[in-house]
């Protein structure tokens, strides 16, 4: 038979029938544990044919098969040379459109994409094609009412001895360190040699190492509890030991979770000389005189009481939500979700233009939080993400180009250049999402039945919107500082991201 004679018809191949109706795919969804579905699917014999003959008669379109022109290649061959490569490609497209068409048509609020093993799944030589999968969902709850929620808000003021308390310590922000005879005082700075022997592992000594009598400072690499009292009334020539038990969750992988001997050699004492209220001083805060300072501090204060003042109240409104909807949460996401959140305090920090290596001081604090925090502040993101899709609240492009803006002000950077660096590492997303969440519990506010309350003597229980700790300000000058080995600290891993 030549090319040109060859009419052989498109076959109907595995029994297919004609179809008067769309074959429909069985589905079944069961409880996989919360926030998690386990859907089984069964694809018809028929609707398996249908893709096969669609796939062959593609293939019979642009193949090119030595003694046919093309488009004339008979089915049968086409099978012989690659039918392999047709049934996995049929196989892979069954999959991912059913897979697909259940979760859409059973309304699942998917936070991933089906981990299927197409692998070991394979396209039968009859019959149905079964196979299951399990998928993250969104939380099921229901919101509680949002018209008219009880807020409190905080009474603030500023004072005018608020005012001199923090003259004071930009006094001693910009004062310096001077040698010191006689005994060590509470916040005095020590130059010390240190030996650190934490529990197996090697020894390690640092020199000329600058440590600080408080409660709680590091000493060389660890952090050491009631240093003070360690300190205080020592002098320099004396030597001090102590154990102190490093936190599981430290960053650095050789002290992590272990006890620590330490070894302090005094070998200069430091007091601290606050700045004096002259005209130099002045003209660092772009002031002429202390009136102008206490004037320019107290508009800040304000400003910043306002500001307070509003964040306790959307805290209010996200403790009123929380308290009202309960729901479960597996591990693996809130350990993926936690991250996006580590990501969210970046912005925040960007925000007050820190500086690069203070941010990653901060994420370092950041990851320390307990798991369950991590699972209270999930909690806080899905239910105040669920009452801003009631509300039907979106970012707009200008309030992030706004952000941006700000951001990028502060940090004294073009705000397109920003833009590709938060692009880059995923900062961008979480920054809609941040606004986002501001205004729909600022729209809550518009209608809620706000009480002025004394400010809580400490922040109350329950989950809380974690805020970036201060970015701590110019350093004390130091005075005739001894020559110090420099550490080279361990390298900090960013947050990674994991959009779902």
């Amino acid at each position: 038979m030549t090319a040109e004679q060859d009419t052989e018809p498109v076959a109907t191949h595995r029994g297919e029938q004609a179809e008067s109706s769309e074959v429909k795919n069985i589905v079944d969804i069961k409880d996989a544990g919360p926030c998690k579905k386990k859907v089984s699917i069964e694809i018809p014999q028929e609707k398996i044919n249908k893709v096969l003959d669609e796939q062959y008669e593609e293939l019979r379109r642009n193949a090119l098969v030595p003694g046919f022109r093309r488009g004339r290649a008979p089915r049968r061959l086409l099978e012989k040379r690659f039918g392999k490569e047709i049934n996995e490609q049929t196989k892979l497209k069954l999959l991912s459109s059913a897979s697909e068409a259940a979760i859409k048509d059973n309304n699942l609020d998917a936070m991933g994409e089906p981990d299927i093993d197409h692998e070991k799944i394979e396209l039968p030589l009859s019959g149905s094609l079964k196979f299951d999968f399990e998928i993250e969902t969104r939380p099921e709850f229901e919101l509680p009412g949002i018209e008219g929620i009880p807020v409190e808000k905080p009474k603030l003021e500023v004072t005018d001895e608020a005012v001199e308390q923090e003259i004071a310590e930009l006094q001693r922000r910009l004062g310096t360190w001077r040698p010191k005879d006689g005994k060590i005082a509470a916040e005095d700075q020590l130059i010390a040699d240190v030996v650190l022997k934490p529990q197996e592992g090697e020894t390690e000594k640092i020199e000329n190492t600058e440590i600080y009598a408080r409660k709680r400072s590091f000493v060389g690499k660890v952090p050491v509890d009631k240093l003070d009292e360690l300190l205080i009334g020592a002098k320099a020539g004396d030597v001090k030991k102590t154990i102190t038990e490093v936190p599981s969750t430290f960053f650095d992988e050789k002290y992590r979770g272990k006890k620590v001997d330490v070894e302090i050699k005094i070998n200069e004492v430091k007091e601290l000389a606050p700045a004096k209220l002259d005209e130099n001083f002045f003209k660092r805060f772009g002031t002429a005189n202390k009136d102008e300072l206490v004037k320019m501090l107290r508009q800040r204060n304000e400003a910043d009481v306002k500001r307070q003042q509003r964040e306790a109240m959307r805290q209010s409104v996200r403790q009123y939500l929380l308290d009202r909807v309960d729901f479960e949460l597996p591990a693996d996401i809130v350990a993926d979700q936690s991250k996006q959140l580590l990501q969210r305090q970046y912005t925040r920090l960007l925000m007050q233009g820190a500086k690069t290596e203070d941010i990653q001081q901060q994420m370092e604090h950041l990851k320390a939080a307990s798991v369950e925090q991590a699972k209270e502040q999930l909690k806080s993101f899905f239910v105040v993400d669920a009452v801003a899709k009631k509300l039907d609240i979106q970012t707009t492009e200008e309030e992030i180009n706004g952000y941006i803006a700000q951001a990028a002000m502060y940090r004294q950077v073009r705000p397109e250049k920003l833009r590709d660096q938060m692009a880059r590492d995923g900062s961008l997303a979480q920054v809609a999402m941040e606004i986002r969440e501001i205004k729909c519990i600022d729209k809550i506010l518009e209608s809620a039945k706000i009480t002025e309350v004394k400010p809580a003597l400490s922040l109350p229980k329950g989950p809380k919107k974690t805020e970036p700790k201060p970015i701590k300000k110019a350093a004390p000058k130091k005075e005739e500082k001894p020559k110090k080995k420099k550490e080279t600290k361990p390298a900090k891993k960013p947050s990674p991201k994991k959009n779902k």
